[in-house]
């Protein structure tokens, strides 16, 4: 299904990328609020929801934790501090292997994996 462009969309997009953050929706709300007022959470939430089945953007998510958000699709790994709960970009290469590691014991088709480190980041230590 083709899905048009929307004035909505092209806000989100727009905080997604100027950002390295990795906001929450809520954080993603206010700051879009900032350039239409009038736009409801539901309506961020839908889009944001969208914009990932599309794979226009990445939703963090692992452990249980709030999701997080990045319009970074290159391929990544992350680091969460479990003091200050942000989360950075590492700039290793993802090891594409793993999922053909992954595939050839098991049998299952691994269309990708997400890693995450955690620890203590170095402004918080």
């Amino acid at each position: 299904m083709i899905r048009r462009e929307t004035r909505q969309k092209e806000a989100i997009l727009k905080v997604l990328r100027r950002t390295n953050s990795h906001p929450t929706a809520d954080c993603i709300y206010d700051e879009v609020r900032k350039v239409i007022p009038n736009i409801s959470k539901g309506t961020v939430y839908r889009n944001l929801k969208i914009l990932k089945d599309n794979e226009q953007i990445s939703e963090l998510n692992l452990s249980g934790t709030v999701s997080r958000y990045e319009g970074n699709q290159d391929g990544h790994y992350h680091f969460r501090c479990e003091k200050c709960k942000r989360v950075f970009d590492l700039d290793n290469p993802v090891n594409k292997e793993l999922d053909k590691e992954i595939a050839q014991k098991t049998g299952f088709k691994v269309k990708y994996h997400q890693l995450e480190f955690r620890g203590i980041c170095k402004d918080c230590q």
